[in-house]
């Protein structure tokens, strides 16, 4: 063994039916770097990494952590020898205070019972060896996002980690708690720990990172020492192709004649006295800093809360949504900012989750028409280039793009008019992210109308033909094209 290596993986392969999920990927990890692993969704990351952790069994390969060698892990083996991985869904218990979290599955006894002061105090040494600072007595679900992540990096270091894997970890955090995260990894740098990094952020990558490995449709690609690589370079390995431009260009589609929708001094779900005008063949970019109330607006528009006053005006007619339901039938669509949990059904097939919203259309005394049901997924499938096997394939198996392009499809099948975007791109690679954009120029230039949410400044600008800005729930003001400037939005943002 290479003593410089703490880890390394050889030959790893990875199938499931239908679909080779890793192709005899190898890579190596050295004691105290940072190692970057990118690629697109489905690339194989998520995968990969969960081979180390013991949640994936590769079908052939083997691992070795300080030369020792391993087949395979479970989760018990990997924590023995030091491995440790950060998901994006935490695992802590909301209900328990930071020291439990900390313990947790393994309290500290004083004899039959918990010893909670003693967790407490061992707690408070934990958090300070990573200069933050938690009261070990707070209740996790009071804490910030952003301090629940530190009670995980705690909890593996405590464990003894000397690797820690940690996949898309800065997606849940505040641009602040981004810094502070990234100060903890250095700290851990220094003090030997190995980290693999998984991110979409490619400044993120350049900023942290020491090498970098680089996969794509489940093989290994390249490996790069960062300080000697190019963002263009990576864009070019991780897609396979060159992307001429990030934001596709698109003829000017508006109808200025036609209004589509129009909202008066709307107020409810924490907006005061929001009024626009969206037209047909436009997309509306709505921007603003976290909290500013855009996805309220947006939940109010689709008929998940109702408003307290004003009016939505609808293709010309005044629309009062209860309901989702109401909405949908009335031809407005929502791809929500947390696809897992409120856009796609994960458990269920490509098949279903595209048919979702017609079923009643395509159903006759409760039985559905099978013939209908699979041509509607299939013309999805193809003309959304969703990159699955077969439309049977279960949602929660597809990448975070091919998810997002199932949850558009679902609302073209219901032939929705207007497709209110919260976040569309967030947590997918640039090269999904390029088609999520000339998806969206299609549906414009088809007469669709859409409500673009974004908290990328230069995508809001780079897709929007108009952007209106919210602050505290009120609407601070509107840029066409023309005018559009980041100094003139955030201040909007920020209401000074």
């Amino acid at each position: 063994m290479n003593e410089e290596y703490v880890l390394q993986l050889q030959h790893i392969s990875k199938e499931y039916p239908g679909v080779q999920a890793l192709k005899d990927v190898s890579l190596e990890v050295k004691k105290g770097e940072i190692l970057a692993l990118i690629g697109e969704n489905g690339a194989g990351k998520s995968t990969l990494i969960k081979t180390c952790s013991g949640a994936v069994i590769p079908t052939s390969g083997k691992i070795l952590v300080n030369g020792k060698e391993f087949t395979s892990m479970s989760p018990q083996l990997a924590a023995e020898n030091g491995i440790a991985i950060i998901y994006q869904e935490f695992n802590n218990v909301k209900g328990l205070s930071a020291a439990e979290n900390l313990f947790l599955g393994n309290p500290i006894r004083k004899g039959m019972l918990i010893d909670k002061k003693a967790m407490e105090k061992e707690a408070e040494k934990a958090f300070a060896q990573l200069n933050i600072k938690i009261d070990p007595k707070r209740l996790c679900g009071e804490l910030t996002v952003g301090y629940q992540q530190m009670i995980e990096i705690a909890k593996a270091i405590k464990q003894n980690a000397k690797v820690l894997i940690m996949d898309e970890p800065s997606a849940p955090l505040t641009s602040a708690e981004v810094e502070s995260m990234f100060k903890v990894c250095e700290l851990l740098k220094s003090q030997g720990v190995s980290i693999i990094y998984i991110s979409h952020r490619l400044d993120e990558i350049f900023r942290l990172s020491d090498r970098i490995v680089v996969l794509r449709d489940g093989e290994y690609i390249k490996t790069l020492i960062t300080k000697e690589s190019h963002v263009d370079e990576l864009i070019r390995l991780m897609v396979g192709r060159e992307l001429t431009e990030t934001y596709p260009s698109r003829p000017d589609c508006i109808r200025h004649d036609e209004t589509i929708l129009e909202l008066q001094q709307v107020t409810g779900n924490g907006d005061t006295d929001i009024s626009f005008k969206l037209h047909k063949g436009e997309v509306l970019g709505l921007g603003g800093l976290v909290g500013a109330g855009r996805t309220e607006l947006a939940q109010m528009i689709f008929g998940a809360v109702e408003k307290s006053s004003g009016k939505i005006i609808f293709k010309g007619k005044e629309i009062h949504p209860r309901s989702p339901r109401q909405a949908i039938d009335a031809g407005i669509a929502l791809v929500p900012e947390d696809r897992k949990r409120h856009g796609a059904l994960l458990t269920l097939s490509v098949k279903n989750n595209i048919n979702m919203a017609i079923y009643n259309r395509i159903s006759q005394l409760s039985v559905i028409n099978s013939k209908k049901e699979l041509e509607t997924a299939n013309s999805y499938k193809t003309n959304l280039l969703i990159k699955t096997p077969t439309v049977n394939q279960l949602v929660r198996n597809l990448s975070g793009g091919n998810q997002q392009k199932v949850i558009l499809g679902k609302w073209l099948a219901a032939n929705s008019e207007l497709i209110i975007f919260d976040e569309p791109t967030r947590g997918i690679d640039v090269g999904a992210k390029f088609e999520i954009y000339s998806l969206i120029n299609n549906l414009v230039e088809q007469g669709k109308s859409i409500l673009l949410i974004s908290s990328e400044m230069e995508e809001l600008m780079g897709m929007s033909d108009r952007i209106i800005v919210l602050a505290e729930g009120k609407m601070t003001g509107e840029l066409k094209k023309e005018s559009f400037d980041q100094n003139a939005i955030m201040r909007l943002a920020s209401a000074v």
